[in-house]
């Protein structure tokens, strides 16, 4: 009961759970507070909606109730719409990200924020913001691929026709078999097509189109790195452009330190006690090692005499203190690193330090660095790329600028195929197909295509109830602030 409670009641009794993706493990975790009598206990959730369709998320308000309700105290950290609209009380942190958040910018009801004209979340819950007429769907008349027999996992032998040039959103309920046919199914079969090596998916009949395709990219929320030594600039290739700067000012050129020396990667500039990582690891034997500051560079990476070499009264170690925003206005005059931060800027990285190890990034913001490098990337290859719920983690303002990024990649010639279920995001979407019309045996097939706006007409399963909802609000929101326009004029 417990389990269904928090919508996992398609899961098997047999899953193993190391297959379970983390949302549905955190809300196994959540069913052993629920099914403890405890009282008086602080409970901390984040993000426990990750994953679920909202459909699904009355149930686990629901759950989330229960535990409040046995004289517990529940403090949740989300950005689902209903979620917030049913807390008690609401702390918003910003204003924005990075150095430029950490303060308390809002504490109070989930009405008082709606009221609240200083606060960014409340302006979307009031659809001051992000409300507008529902977009015109870009024509689906540039090609398809089409797949056809997928059986993997739940899947009922469907044919499944995907749009290409256009922003397709594959939907559904938690469960319904979005990820067995896209991320399973379509991806592989398009990589053999491709001669792309990739692990064995799912069993299909047959895959029309593929040769439409240059290639085809899944960005999902992997690390990108497990070390320090990359970073955002490296991975972007931007390290390079600032590197070539530094070694083009005439202390360099006088001391003929080279671009090689700048980097702390390779022998030559770096520091030789740290080898550049700007911290010593210390052996504890059967414990965990420590790390420590490098007592030589003092965490700088660099040799003294690198360090001297200024542009613009900085060194190469205070430049990748930077914050990328920051660096973009260092940089003035230097358009092909100027060029490279923007597409981070674009993707709603602006904050992060340039020289953040990749391996302390969360899985959110590795996903969208790899989507600034897609975008950076200019090549006449025509792409698919795939994302697995990119949405994540995201805040209403976040989404708005990923829809951006799709719109970039989109208008330089490249396709892209999204599982998610953020109604955000549904709306924007050129293409939707929808799976169901339940979970597990209960789904596995197509039970509507479209436009967003046919869909929410004709279909009468849960994402296009949800999605008529969403897109009323959205019309009245819209109505609402042309109205207070033409009052002002």
């Amino acid at each position: 009961r417990y389990l269904e409670s928090v919508g996992l009641g398609y899961l098997t009794l047999d899953r193993p759970l190391r297959t379970l993706s983390a949302g549905e493990s955190q809300r196994v975790a959540l069913t052993a507070a629920l099914g403890s009598n405890l009282v008086n206990m602080l409970y901390v959730l984040d993000e426990p909606s990750v994953g679920l369709h909202p459909h699904d998320i009355g149930p686990l308000l629901k759950a989330i109730n229960d535990l409040r309700d046995r004289s517990n105290t529940v403090a949740v950290i989300e950005h689902q719409e209903s979620v917030i609209r049913s807390a008690d009380r609401v702390v918003e942190i910003g204003p924005g990200a990075g150095e430029q958040g950490g303060n308390v910018v809002f504490e109070g009801t989930p009405a008082e924020l709606e009221a609240d004209e200083g606060s960014l979340t409340g302006d979307y819950l009031a659809g001051r913001r992000g409300a507008r007429a529902a977009p015109h769907a870009r024509p689906t008349d540039q090609g398809w691929i089409r797949l056809t027999g997928a059986s993997g996992n739940n899947l009922k032998h469907v044919d499944v026709d995907f749009p290409l040039g256009v922003l397709c959103v594959v939907t559904g309920v938690s469960g319904a078999g979005k990820s067995s046919l896209v991320q399973e199914t379509l991806f592989p079969a398009l990589c053999s097509r491709l001669n792309k090596e990739t692990s064995a998916g799912l069993p299909y009949q047959d895959l029309l189109g593929a040769g439409q395709l240059d290639d085809c990219v899944f960005l999902d929320q992997q690390p990108i790195g497990k070390s320090p030594r990359s970073n955002p600039v490296t991975y972007i290739k931007a390290f390079d452009e600032i590197r070539r700067v530094f070694a083009q000012a005439t202390d360099a050129r006088m001391r003929n330190i080279t671009m090689s020396h700048f980097s702390f990667n390779v022998e030559g500039g770096r520091c030789s006690r740290c080898k550049g990582e700007g911290q010593i690891s210390i052996d504890m034997q059967f414990l965990a090692d420590i790390y420590m500051t490098c007592p030589e560079c003092q965490g700088t990476r660099y040799r003294a005499e690198v360090l001297e070499i200024l542009y613009r009264g900085r060194s190469i170690a205070d430049v990748l203190d930077l914050t990328v925003r920051e660096a973009f206005v260092f940089f003035r005059g230097e358009t092909k690193v100027q060029a490279k931060l923007k597409k981070l800027m674009d993707v709603g990285l602006g904050y992060l330090p340039l020289g953040q190890g990749a391996n302390t990034l969360s899985g959110g913001e590795a996903q969208r660095l790899k989507m600034a490098t897609a975008i950076s990337t200019r090549s006449q290859s025509r792409t698919l790329y795939i994302l697995d719920e990119p949405t994540t983690g995201l805040h209403f303002a976040d989404v708005a600028q990923l829809l951006d990024c799709f719109t970039a990649l989109i208008d330089v010639g490249h396709s892209l195929i999204v599982v998610d279920h953020n109604l955000q995001l549904i709306k924007e979407a050129d293409y939707l197909i929808d799976l169901g019309p339940g979970a597990a045996d209960a789904g596995g097939e197509v039970v509507g295509v479209g436009t967003p706006k046919e869909l929410a007409k004709h279909s009468p399963h849960p994402t296009a109830r949800c999605l008529a909802e969403a897109i009323q609000a959205s019309n009245q929101a819209s109505k609402i602030h042309h109205e207070d326009a033409q009052l002002l004029d």
